[in-house]
């Protein structure tokens, strides 16, 4: 129980850092929009639609991530976990369409750059590292897919307005500016990149892969240990959100056992499924020559 309540006050935890990611970004997002044209710097435009994506992609977040923790009822039987995860893809889809954008605004300026304001450049650059800092800083302690999908966000606009910040000082002493497009170039290429392991990683919960962090061979050995037991079949192992994983199982059993065994059987292969940390499981247990539904289908 304490454990729960934990997982809850967590999840408070989480709302209010993603919400604080929000606020922050979308101010932030405005005053770019306004100094990028200032300043005249296609870096600094294309870190402002980055942003707005980033924005969007956090409100998303926000909002699906309150709804997913909502209880499981009669038309969501697992809950809404899986919510997360669509913001989580729909969030990278923004991301990609955006950085798309960018790069097709940049790569006219390699021929013809033109020369910003690198003292303009500077000012927004050092407001750009402090804002987002905070905000991934405050996202540190979260764990879930979704909030570390806006963790990255905020740590890849950190890095690049760092980017921006060395190249305005360059700017200050030598006039090369083919270096803003180039660095708008860069960026946006390296946040693809994260954007589309992230995106794969979400694609798979929805495909109901099986985790990458159970040993499922180790689990069915396990439960094949007790020597009433006669095997294992149609394993199915599945995550709802990436962190809460599924487990179901049919254990065949040898002789004819009476109801004290069977149920201390159960408890055991409960405890073990336990162990191995799933949220949800369910285990059918057959008896000797016993016709398995399955059978015709797939086993």
């Amino acid at each position: 129980m304490h454990g729960h309540h934990h997982g809850h006050h967590h999840g408070d935890d989480e709302g209010k850092a993603i919400g604080l990611a929000f606020w922050l970004n979308f101010t932030f997002t405005i005053i770019e929009f306004v100094g990028g044209l200032m300043v005249n710097s296609v870096a600094i435009l294309s870190d402002a639609v980055h942003d707005l994506g980033d924005t969007l992609a956090i409100g998303m977040g926000w909002v699906l991530g309150k709804t997913s923790k909502r209880k499981a009822d009669a038309r969501f039987s697992y809950g809404y976990q899986r919510l997360s995860v669509l913001a989580a893809v729909i969030n990278a889809v923004v991301l990609i369409v955006g950085s798309v954008f960018i790069i097709s605004e940049a790569v006219p300026r390699l021929w013809a750059p033109e020369m910003p304001d690198a003292t303009g450049m500077f000012g927004l650059a050092v407001l750009g590292v402090v804002v987002n800092g905070l905000g991934a800083w405050r996202l540190l302690r979260q764990s879930s897919m979704n909030a570390s999908m806006i963790r990255w966000h905020l740590l890849e606009d950190v890095l690049g307005w760092v980017a921006v910040l060395i190249v305005s000082l360059v700017l200050m002493v030598w006039e090369v500016p083919i270096l803003d497009p180039i660095l708008s170039i860069g960026f946006t290429l390296f946040i693809l990149f994260n954007v589309a392991r992230n995106l794969w990683a979400s694609l798979k919960v929805f495909l109901q892969a099986v985790p990458a962090d159970v040993d499922v061979q180790q689990l069915v050995s396990q439960l094949c240990e007790p020597e009433q037991v006669n095997g294992v079949h149609h394993v199915h192992v599945w995550s709802l959100d990436g962190e809460q994983h599924v487990f179901s199982a049919h254990v065949e059993l040898k002789g004819s056992l009476d109801v004290e065994q069977v149920q201390t059987l159960k408890q055991q292969f409960r405890a073990l499924v336990l162990d191995f940390g799933f949220a949800h499981s369910t285990i059918e247990v057959e008896w000797p020559g016993e016709s398995c539904r399955h059978e015709d289908v797939d086993g």
